[in-house]
């Protein structure tokens, strides 16, 4: 954009004339892109802990752990004994009925996590209803830090 201010008398080069030009301004402010970045990163980071399962629950370590990528049912124990079939909470009778009801007849398996402090009567009771309803049971575990520094 070219802006041109001339002198009142309609000569272009007299006395009083001026003449300025400005240039035109290419480039592209990025900074509101970057900030709007930034605050979706610090969003992301803050909540992407939760998304792996909203339910929170400290599983037991052990030395060995197999990693498996099924896409299977998870069935939650809380510390408190509260059971929950992904995160839909579920009382134990209706457990075998509500993974059918939910997964269809595809679930032959299911995995099973269970706080470390929870104690094992809840956790017997799951595992007997689910060995019941026919489901192949995988429990969920940590597999423990094998540095010599952190070891006792």
């Amino acid at each position: 954009m070219a802006l041109s201010l001339n002198s009142g008398n309609g000569f272009g080069g007299g006395f009083g004339s001026r003449r300025r030009s400005t240039s035109t301004l290419s480039e592209i402010n990025v900074t509101p892109f970057v900030d709007v970045v930034l605050v979706l990163l610090i969003i992301f980071m803050l909540t992407a802990h939760v998304m792996e399962f909203g339910i929170q629950i400290d599983v037991p370590k052990v030395r060995a752990v197999r990693d498996s990528a099924q896409e299977l049912p998870v069935v939650n124990l809380t510390k408190d004994g509260t059971l929950y079939l992904n995160k839909d909470m579920v009382h134990i009778d209706d457990l075998g009925n509500a993974i059918r009801q939910q997964f269809g007849s595809k679930a032959k398996a299911v995995y099973v996590r269970a706080d470390k402090d929870t104690v094992f009567q809840p956790i017997a009771q799951v595992l007997d209803v689910l060995g019941a309803g026919g489901f192949q049971v995988n429990v969920v575990t940590q597999p423990e830090d094998s540095s010599p520094a952190r070891r006792r």
